[in-house]
């Protein structure tokens, strides 16, 4: 019997000090989660919530402004901890599973984040797809692409807001279907019919 696969394309959005100023020991942290569960093409659950930030819990003037997150609304989020818990309830039906994000910094931020914690990293036996260099490396691009320009670039529009966590995980699944079908349509291009191989104009013209 055929493994179910299990796509999760997950976003974070991370704290950041303010411009200029060096905190000591500053690290981001996450503040906002959005991950859209997909299983054999099939989207089965969203999920999105505000997390707070456990080491820095005050948010810098410069993240609230480019995120447009308040204080109010992280502090109202969950705790690393019940993000972990969270992450780790999409193991639970053992699926063969691979985490999608673009760029590499949202694994790299979550498991720093679980060191920081003293938790283990939710996703040790799952593959990980930065989709960004996938992108990059199919359409040759010498710079990595950013999200929205990426899928403009597809004759689309982003889902949502750009830096809402939720939106920019459901923008990563859209472009993730499109570079998929084009690897497929590279793969098996379409058979060439009769049509194609013959000019019935030039054939009439032969027998008028």
């Amino acid at each position: 019997m055929k493994e179910r696969r299990q796509y999760l394309f997950i976003d974070f959005e991370f704290t950041m000090p303010e411009r200029n100023i060096r905190t000591k020991d500053f690290f981001a942290e996450i503040i906002e989660v959005g991950i859209v569960a997909v299983v054999d093409n099939e989207v089965i659950e969203q999920f999105s919530s505000f997390v707070s930030p456990r080491k820095y819990p005050k948010l810098s003037e410069r993240c609230k402004s480019f995120l447009h997150i308040s204080q109010q609304q992280v502090d109202k989020g969950l705790s690393i901890y019940e993000l972990v818990k969270k992450l780790e309830e999409f193991n639970k039906n053992h699926y063969e599973t691979t985490i999608v994000t673009w760029g590499n910094m949202d694994m790299k931020v979550l498991r720093h984040n679980c060191l920081e914690a003293g938790i283990n990293f939710p996703f040790n036996n799952g593959k990980e797809l930065d989709l960004s260099m996938e992108y990059k490396r199919f359409f040759g691009d010498q710079n990595q692409t950013g999200l929205w320009k990426a899928v403009q670039e597809y004759g689309k529009e982003g889902t949502g807001r750009h830096h809402r966590a939720l939106d920019d995980a459901l923008t990563t699944y859209n472009i993730f279907k499109l570079v998929e079908k084009d690897k497929r349509y590279l793969e098996k291009p379409e058979p060439t019919t009769i049509g194609d191989r013959i000019d019935f104009s030039k054939l009439l013209n032969e027998f008028a």
